[in-house]
């Protein structure tokens, strides 16, 4: 029986890094929808390696050209995810949510009912609608698994364990192109500095999240919303191999850590198969990473944003959404050269403490209409105080 799936986001590196799994197993598969903003090159090759007949282009004018270019094919093109009904008439058996930012949040939720297993790539839904996922994923009775390799980690190792059982989560970080820089010479960081990862190939937003170490930020906010665990018990150490994920401290005296290589391949190959399927061409445990793991505390002075961490707030508050939009406005800023990269930490800290932001982190999220205005709003605000 094949596994009917649908992957938001194909196109990305997190999508295209499972369509690479399943390919090498495409008897096992029936790709029932794929979707993408605007990379039309890559869908179309996505959707003849599959024969699919679904597809969603977001970007009303890629729509358009994609349809004009595709007239005599037994397609089902749509522009948003409102025609899910017609698409999907029976639950599937995955799904792959990695659409970036906060694009992805609405599709998420809407695919939730409609999937028997959903794996969340995308760090900005958890974060900001963590509460409304985890309600539809109870009603619809949708297993849920993290992708990130942190998160997948954390997930592995916990188990079936409860949070009171956990004394201390340590999730790392690489430190990105800037772990070993001094301090004198983030004033001379360009955009081209920022965008040379040491380990991870990833997307330009991502990887600018990563040189500020705000990846971290939004990685320990999952943690506390994904596994119930307090801030305190939460802690970040840097890793400059990627080899170690995560480790988790048991209160009965375990200790359990988690390795890979740098490749998202690892965690999603898990996601899809269970763990029951063997992958080829596995390299062997690397003991020269194992003999030289190099933790060490983030250095605050050199990644600032570390502190917007201190006293936030424990529970899902649209306080979220205002972190999340100020991010994305502000990288977007510094990717259009139009702010520093100093810049970015430091109003991202400023705009996190004026009292118009700060009175969210009472307010529950009840709605992803919400959650969209907001952020609209938000980044309405950054670019007027920043141009």
């Amino acid at each position: 029986m094949k596994k009917k799936i649908a992957i938001l986001g194909s196109t990305g590196s997190i999508g295209k890094s499972t369509i690479e799994i399943i390919k090498k197993d495409k008897k096992n598969f029936d790709v029932i929808l794929l979707t993408t903003h605007k990379n039309l090159k890559e869908i179309t090759k996505q959707v003849k390696l599959f024969k699919v007949n679904n597809i969603i282009i977001t970007d009303k004018k890629s729509f358009d050209l994609f349809k004009s270019k595709n007239k005599n094919k037994n397609l089902n093109l749509f522009n948003d995810y409102n025609s899910l009904n017609k698409i999907i008439k029976k639950k599937l058996d995955y799904t792959m949510s990695a659409i970036t930012g906060l694009a992805g949040l609405d599709p998420t939720i809407k695919l939730i009912s409609k999937t028997k297993s959903i794996a969340i790539a995308n760090k900005e839904s958890i974060i900001c609608a963590w509460n409304l996922i985890d309600k539809k994923l109870k009603e619809n009775k949708t297993k849920f698994i993290p992708v990130d390799s942190e998160h997948f980690s954390i997930w592995s190792l916990i188990g079936k364990n409860k949070s009171d059982n956990i004394k201390k989560i340590h999730i790392t970080a690489s430190g990105g192109p800037f772990l070993n820089y001094k301090l004198h010479q983030f004033k001379q960081i360009k955009i081209k500095d920022a965008l040379k990862h040491p380990n991870w190939v990833m997307g330009k937003k991502i990887t600018i999240d990563s040189a500020t170490m705000m990846n971290k930020v939004f990685e320990v906010i999952e943690t506390n919303r994904l596994f119930r665990v307090d801030y305190k018990k939460i802690s970040i150490l840097t890793h400059d191999k990627s080899y170690l994920h995560a480790i988790v401290e048991f209160n009965f005296g375990l200790i359990k850590f988690l390795v890979h290589e740098a490749d998202m391949k690892i965690p999603i190959f898990n996601s899809i198969y269970d763990s029951k399927k063997s992958i080829n061409n596995l390299k062997n445990l690397s003991l020269n990473f194992i003999n030289n793991l190099n933790l060490k505390k983030v250095d605050n002075r050199k990644f600032p944003v570390i502190k917007i961490l201190k006293n936030y707030p424990k529970q899902n508050s649209l306080f979220d959404t205002v972190l999340v939009s100020l991010n994305d406005a502000l990288v977007d800023l510094f990717l259009r050269n139009k702010i520093s990269y100093l810049e970015i930490g430091k109003n991202l800290i400023k705009f996190c403490k004026m009292n118009e932001f700060q009175k969210y982190k009472k307010i529950t999220p009840k709605s992803t209409d919400e959650i969209y205005d907001l952020s609209k709003y938000v980044s309405l605000k950054v670019q007027s105080k920043c141009i």
